[in-house]
């Protein structure tokens, strides 16, 4: 690897005589330990050295550590199934394949072991780009530290127990019905966990589909969750609610001055989500000549804000959702069948509540709690002539209704047992109570919008007994919002407990 005779270092002598230099600048002291070191793990040494890498195994099995040397990086790819180190601990510069290279392959197979890289010789440049290009955990200047070397590898270590125990964590979530924000007991939504629980390690485009209100955001966010990119950015942009002048700026940024109104250059959705996840929600309701502008950005992972000639690149995982049949969208020249083939790399289909009734009381009894939260309430569950009418009910707008249903019956019982009168009129049969007095108010023509505004504020007030947030959040306006309305009536009757 080029390193001449005059450079050769006793690796054994030196971890001997310097086991107090200090940490290079940038590095945290290690705190001192109060209680016993954690249980050792395994650790690879990859050196062509075989002075450097058995001087190293040797002060690593002193520390409590199982070591597997390798002479370069081809033969420690070879020792990594079997071996299954917890970290590894690798030169940079060594023949047949080098620490990048074999950096290279641990990036390409995904979660692989963290690792540490030694380097000398004045390759501290590349040591830095290894580690932020291609996710080595750290690096460490020749001749190498022990207390250094201790203390970062006790974190790297540390950090990937975190983060096994936490993905064993959602999987035994997801066999309790629960994955990220996605809560079921079905096998057909069993199948979906399953799925996305596959598809989510990996750097596949993911699209999903389902009827509107069946959580297709609720389920990239799970797949982001769970995913190597958690902690990353997670964008969601509706391509429906953007207009055609619109959508080009919100996905690629635009420059200042490139159009009316760019007032200053501004970064899209692929450069602010760079590292995480991007979820082109309703992508068939995008525009078709948007559409092979953002297929030349998922074949080239570059993209080029509106007014500018330079590209950027974006390392973004993209997912895909839509409540429309591309397929007939392609027929009907609506979608480009080019883009569908580099969207539809792994397909993810959400089935209607209508289907999967079983999955309700969960649903509900998780949306309660998160309501109670918001409201203030305490909601305890549902009666069952209330649950007898949720099966019955066909859902059209699937877990999005039951969402808003429930939410208004939280607001309204307040507490204790949500009960038929707190589901809205007519809902799954219910009749249409007749108007109580002094429950509804008449619009006459001539009467102003300010008046009418205010019979039906005060109206509302009453029939929650004087409950502000829950009146506010039946008109849909915030608290404060309300009291500053009532100020300005010039009645702001007392808040009721």
């Amino acid at each position: 690897m080029g390193h001449g005779p005059e450079q050769t270092v006793d690796f054994r002598i030196t971890l001997v005589i310097t086991p107090n230099a200090p940490l290079p600048a940038g590095s945290e002291e290690p705190e001192p330990r109060q209680t016993a070191p954690a249980a050792p793990g395994r650790v690879l040494v990859v050196d062509d050295e075989v002075n450097q890498r058995s001087a190293l195994s040797q002060m690593l099995g002193l520390w409590g550590y199982k070591t597997e040397t390798a002479a370069n990086g081809r033969e420690a790819l070879s020792r990594l199934a079997e071996f299954a180190p917890d970290a590894v601990v690798t030169d940079l510069n060594m023949p047949v394949m080098d620490g990048r290279q074999l950096l290279e392959e641990l990036h390409r197979a995904g979660s692989g072991p963290p690792a540490i890289v030694l380097t000398a010789f004045g390759s501290i440049e590349m040591a830095v780009e290894t580690v932020h290009e291609l996710g080595a955990y750290w690096y460490l200047e020749k001749p190498v530290r022990p207390r250094e070397l201790k203390a970062i590898l006790e974190r790297a270590i540390a950090q990937r127990r975190l983060a096994e125990h936490s993905e064993r964590l959602e999987r035994e979530l997801s066999n309790h019905g629960v994955l990220g924000g996605l809560v079921a007991r079905s096998q057909s939504m069993r199948a979906v966990f399953a799925l996305l629980q596959q598809a989510a390690p990996t750097k596949a485009t993911i699209l999903i589909t389902g009827e509107t209100g069946t959580g297709k955001e609720v389920a990239a966010r799970a797949i982001h969750e769970i995913s190597p990119r958690r902690g990353k950015p997670f964008m969601a942009i509706n391509c429906a609610a953007l207009p055609e002048t619109l959508i080009e700026s919100e996905l690629f940024g635009h420059e200042k001055g490139s159009f009316t109104g760019a007032a200053e250059r501004r970064a899209g959705c692929f450069e602010l989500s760079s590292g995480g996840t991007l979820l082109l929600d309703e992508i068939g309701e995008m525009p078709i000549s948007t559409q092979s502008k953002l297929l030349r950005v998922l074949e080239e992972r570059k993209v080029r804000r509106l007014g500018s000639g330079k590209e950027i690149e974006v390392d973004v995982r993209i997912i895909a959702s839509t409540n429309r049949d591309l397929r007939t969208a392609i027929q009907n020249g609506e979608f480009r069948e080019d883009l569908y083939f580099r969207i539809n790399v792994f397909e993810v289909d959400l089935p209607p509540l209508r289907e999967r009734l079983e999955d309700i009381p969960l649903i509900a009894s998780a949306l309660i709690r998160e309501l109670n939260r918001r409201h203030d309430c305490r909601v305890a569950d549902l009666a069952p002539e209330v649950q007898s009418l949720f099966q019955r009910h066909n859902w059209p707008g699937n877990a999005r209704e039951l969402r808003n249903v429930l939410e208004r019956a939280v607001i309204l019982c307040g507490q204790g047992t949500i009960l038929a009168a707190h589901l809205p009129p007519g809902f799954a049969g219910l009749p249409l109570p007749p108007p109580e007095q002094g429950d509804t108010y008449v619009v006459r023509p001539g009467v102003t919008a300010d008046e009418a505004e205010r019979q039906l504020v005060l109206m509302t007030l009453r029939h929650t007994a004087n409950n502000r947030t829950r009146a506010a959040a039946m008109l849909g306006i915030s608290v404060k919002t309300l009291f500053n309305k009532l100020k300005q009536y010039g009645t702001i009757p007392e808040e009721a407990e």
